[in-house]
């Protein structure tokens, strides 16, 4: 397997077997396109939110996470947008991959089957290992906190 590739199982869940499994739309872009698995067109009004099915499932390797993010096109065009962003496909999760889109938009957005919904970008996960310290080094910010810089 060339470097900088993972090979991550997947499985095309029923109902969703003529969908596209997710790809890259360019051949340098970062995540792969979720297409959405809904059985009929969805109208998502202003200000309301939906959990849309893509209609797979998969088995990352130990180490990886997913991270499910918006589009940008449909966030520009239409406001639409995923709440819990980026969501966190866990290694150990084995269910189907949703994504919870809203509409931040002034008109009612459609969903159909077959449409790209969302992205999504695998990453290796650093675990973390706490060190209790009774102090911290200094830095020039220190604890300055939100807006502070202006």
């Amino acid at each position: 397997m060339p470097a900088g590739q993972v090979e991550v199982s997947i499985q095309r869940l029923p109902g969703a077997g003529e969908l596209p499994l997710p790809e890259y739309a360019t051949p340098d872009a970062a995540g792969l396109d979720l297409y959405a698995a809904v059985p009929e067109a969805v109208e998502l009004g202003p200000g309301e939110r939906r959990l849309i099915p893509t209609g797979i499932a998969i088995a990352l390797p130990e180490g990886y996470e997913a991270q499910i993010r918006p589009r940008s096109g449909l966030a520009l065009k239409h406001g639409v947008t995923l709440l819990n962003s980026p969501g966190t496909v866990d290694a150990d999760y084995r269910g189907e991959i949703k994504v919870l889109m809203i509409n931040l938009g002034r008109e009612p957005f459609l969903i159909r089957r077959g449409d790209r919904v969302a992205q999504l970008v695998v990453q290796p996960v650093t675990r973390v290992r706490w060190r209790e310290t009774d102090t911290l080094g200094t830095t020039p910010r220190g604890d300055g906190g939100f807006g502070h810089t202006g």
